[in-house]
């Protein structure tokens, strides 16, 4: 039986990419999930596919007091989150520091870091009074390495590794696990989302290598939150086989 069997899963940011994939891997565990993204249409249509127990929450992570009401107006049978699932988060442009978008500057950091840390506040303590839980953080090579034109995005990511480290830190006296997947290049909407829904320009950034998948991240997710309990992945970096570092790709 899968150690997830039951478990309470809630993600971020579950309505596309890698959130999404997670959603069906966690699914095919057994876990009861608790699905949470702006677009509440796009969790009503994924929800058909998932045979598991769904709890669906409209909600933007960048909304301090939207976050800890809808945490703890949860209903019963879904307060006691077993694992928290960090996922929510974007880049805006490619602009040098001094020719940057301001608002971009403000959405990456308000979802990449205010948010994941108002869902970690909401969620932490509920684990460590019930004594279990997991919190996985999806980070980015971004957050090992700054490239040109990452400047921002690159620091909010290098906030969250920073984050994952500090809560390992403050959570070692309890059973709570904390871990982080840090991926590469993965082809999702978030090429889309950097340039301000420029397709074209988006797919250009995928082609002549082939990217990671939603679902091979995703993997790497479920993996770690199936492990034992005396067991904590500290990190997991995955890169697809044509990446090399954050700027080196082999384009075939």
């Amino acid at each position: 039986m899968s150690r997830l069997k039951d478990k309470v899963v809630l993600i971020t940011g579950a309505s596309a990419g890698i959130g999404k994939a997670a959603a069906k891997q966690f699914a095919e565990e057994g876990a009861k999930l608790i699905l949470v993204a702006r677009r509440i249409d796009r969790l009503q249509e994924l929800t058909k596919s998932l045979k598991t127990e769904t709890h669906l929450v409209e909600l933007d992570v960048q909304n301090k007091d939207s976050v800890f009401s809808a945490i703890e107006n949860l209903p019963d049978g879904w307060k006691d989150i077993d694992v928290l699932v960090n996922n929510a988060g974007l880049g805006r442009g490619l602009d040098k520091i001094h020719e940057g978008n301001v608002d971009g500057w403000e959405d990456m950091i308000n979802t990449n870091i205010k948010g994941l840390l108002y869902v970690t506040r909401a969620i932490s303590p509920h684990m460590v009074k019930q004594g279990s839980g997991h919190i996985i953080n999806v980070g980015s090579i971004a957050g090992h390495e700054v490239y040109p034109g990452g400047n921002v995005y690159c620091a909010t990511k290098h906030a969250v590794d920073a984050l994952t480290r500090g809560m390992r830190l403050d959570l070692v006296d309890t059973p709570i696990r904390v871990s982080t997947v840090d991926p590469g290049l993965v082809e999702t909407e978030f090429s889309e989302v950097r340039f301000y829904g420029d397709k074209e320009k988006a797919k250009n950034v995928y082609q002549g290598y082939k990217p990671l998948e939603p679902g091979d991240v995703a993997d790497a997710i479920v993996w770690i939150a199936s492990r034992p309990d005396h067991v904590q992945i500290a990190e997991i970096i995955i890169f697809p086989t044509d990446q090399g570092s954050a700027m080196v790709t082999h384009k075939r």
